[in-house]
């Protein structure tokens, strides 16, 4: 099984090296299809290394090489496949294959092709380098991987220029207040590349107590001395990872840079909240469930901050109209009732909703990239409308991943929720089954008003001389698959659970037969009225808030993502921004260069007047070679007396 991890692992780094050797050249189709075909090898092989763990219930443990090896530190470079890592291989490569296939039709037009190829294929393999990892050190290496590559793809347009520019005089992006307004894409991979490192340096911090205290960064064999150290250290660890993950998944309060990563191409946005980049967080927390079960205090955070932003950003995507940030919204959302499967300790739930989710949102990703070509790049679902006779296909996929996305019976997203909502019941969280609850209903109205918007009511799109069409074939046939993974992966709830129990722990639910059925009726019943709303409020394009309800606080205060982005500016930006001309000016200028310029000064003034002694002159010389011979003597003699 050895072979099948190399080929796994390595197939899209292949892919990206080749792609970028032709980067700096017009489009070759070549790029899209080798990469492309790489990662379905690597799909593939994932697949194989899935049934073996799943037949067998062996993991497959490689070390590749040594690493670093420093008196006792010993890192190696090495990857397990278990039933952990295997499940997350699968869904990474799936999903990256259709986003390789789909991308080759996004972006045909585009004069970086081959670049664009060359990003995608690394951020690939820095996600398997990530969760392949049989240690802290490499899950970190390809934890920054996936962060340079992130912001490599968010910025993929870098030469779009900013919205407002100044060289002196501070204008923020965030200006008008608006979560609709445009950001440059330079702008949106700074802002995602600046607040990961923030978060990430919590997450350094954890790992070196990790070896400080236990001497290994090895998983093995930091889980099985884990329990031996002190509470209070362990909650340290536990809270120090955990910022980390908030980084990489947004969680308050490093959120905003997700929405904003949308300024990068459709087919990115698909990787990072599908595959990729926000599920790294849930990942780590998933990976590490021995710490975080040592400290179920921490835990129990964990769960309140997610139900927090799920319901949080559930209500910003109610009135938001860019089609692409209604989708991350949606993705924020969903990775809060992650968080609060694995906060309550329900870790196989949680992974279980990584993967539904992953094939869904994807689909809807994917599907807003294929509107926007059809409408010029519009993004304003207001400005749609009318769009299914014209692109059936596209109209018909979305429609499915939205409908599992609001989690309906027999689609998988019924099944992942519904466990996450029976964790919390069964644990006697009620207030965050009540969150969550409230939190499906909107994630039901909110996805179908956007497919109410976009395909149905009137043809708005009309009045800005758009012609629609469908996307070629072979994108439609990328996007089957996810749909069709979308509708059945429920399915395999079970054969899922017998894996995944024998590597991480089964939570101890208390829910009789009786209680069960209520609460899948009841949130059955809230998501199907949230659908059933939406249809009813827009089949006819009916205007969804009144000018009057607009003016409204509640509504302002979700239309400005609760003024998140102005308190960012005004508490943190603006702030940061003075202080750095402060030091600049008063600590900088006045302080450190003029300590450095008065020594060099001294010194050259020195050098100066020693020039003087170097005239060549024998006498002279020996002069002064007498002189410095006399001054050494008596100081010979002077410290003698002294003694």
């Amino acid at each position: 099984m050895e072979k099948y991890l190399y080929i796994a692992l390595f197939a899209p780094l292949l892919g990206s090296i080749i792609a970028a050797l032709f980067s700096m050249r017009p489009k070759m189709l070549f790029t899209g299809i080798i990469t492309s075909a790489l990662l379905a090898v690597s799909m593939i092989a994932s697949l194989n290394l899935l049934h073996y763990v799943y037949t067998t219930d062996a993991i497959v443990h490689l070390k590749l090489m040594d690493w670093i090896v420093i008196g006792n530190l010993n890192i190696p470079f090495g990857f397990v496949v278990d039933q952990v890592s295997v499940t997350m291989m699968v869904v990474v490569t799936i999903v990256s294959t259709m986003v390789h296939i789909h991308s080759i039709g996004y972006m045909d037009h585009d004069k970086s092709f081959n670049r664009f190829f060359a990003w995608l294929s690394a951020f690939v393999f820095s996600m398997m380098i990530l969760v392949m990892s049989d240690n802290f050190a490499g899950l970190f290496i390809g934890w920054e991987g996936v962060g340079l590559c992130s912001w490599g793809l968010i910025g993929f347009w870098y030469h779009v220029a900013d919205r407002e520019k100044s060289s002196d005089v501070y204008k923020s992006p965030y200006s008008t207040l608006s979560p609709f307004s445009s950001i440059s894409p330079s702008f949106a991979a700074n802002e995602a590349f600046i607040t990961n490192r923030v978060a990430d340096l919590g997450m350094l911090v954890g790992i070196f107590l990790i070896y400080w205290n236990i001497g290994s960064l090895q998983y093995d064999d930091v889980f099985a001395q884990i329990g031996t150290l002190e509470t209070s250290l362990v909650v340290a660890i536990a809270i120090f990872l955990f910022i980390g993950a908030m980084g990489k998944s947004a969680q308050f309060p490093f959120n905003q840079w997700l929405a904003n990563a949308m300024e990068g191409p459709t087919p990115v946005s698909a990787l990072i909240h599908a595959a990729t980049m926000v599920t790294a967080g849930v990942y780590l927390v998933i990976r590490a469930n021995e710490i975080f079960t040592v400290v179920p205090a921490v835990g129990y955070f964990i769960a309140c901050l997610g139900a927090l932003v799920a319901i949080g950003a559930a209500s910003m995507a109610l009135v938001a109209t860019n089609i692409k940030k209604i989708i991350a919204f949606s993705t924020l959302s969903q990775l809060g009732y992650m968080f609060v499967a694995a906060g309550l300790g329900a870790y196989w739930v949680a992974l279980f909703h990584l993967a539904t989710h992953a094939f869904f949102k994807s689909v809807l990703f994917l599907g807003a990239g294929n509107v926007m070509h059809a409408t010029n790049n519009e993004i304003n679902i207001k400005n749609m409308g009318g769009l299914h006779k014209h692109m059936k296909a596209t109209s018909i996929i979305m429609t499915v991943a939205s409908v599992a996305l609001a989690g309906i019976f027999p689609l998988s997203g019924f099944f992942s929720k519904d466990l996450i909502l029976e964790a919390a019941f069964g644990t006697h969280a009620y207030i965050l089954w009540l969150i969550l609850w409230i939190t499906a209903g909107l994630t039901a109205f909110y996805s179908f008003r956007l497919v109410m918007y976009v395909f149905h009511g009137e043809e708005n799109f009309k009045k800005f001389g758009y012609h629609p069409h469908e996307t070629y074939p072979f994108v439609i046939a990328a996007m089957t698959p996810l749909a069709i993974l979308a509708v059945v992966a429920g399915f395999f709830k079970s054969s899922y659970i017998e894996m995944i129990t024998k590597k991480l722990p089964e939570l101890d639910i208390h829910v009789s037969s009786g209680t069960f059925w209520v609460l899948v009726i009841v949130t059955l019943g809230i998501a199907l009225f949230g659908i059933a709303f939406a249809v009813f409020k827009f089949r006819k394009d009916e205007t969804y808030f009144s000018e009057k309800i607009k003016e409204k606080s509640f509504y302002k205060l979700l239309a400005n993502q609760y003024y998140m982005p102005h308190i960012i500016e005004n508490v943190i930006l603006k702030p940061y921004l003075a202080l750095s001309k402060f030091s600049w000016k008063n600590i900088d200028l006045k302080i450190v260069d003029t300590i450095v310029d008065g020594v060099a000064k001294v010194i050259y003034k020195s050098g100066e007047g020693s020039r003087v002694i170097q005239t060549g002159n024998l006498s002279s010389s020996l002069r002064l070679m007498i002189f410095g011979i006399t001054v050494l003597l008596v100081l010979s003699v002077a410290l003698g007396i002294a003694k």
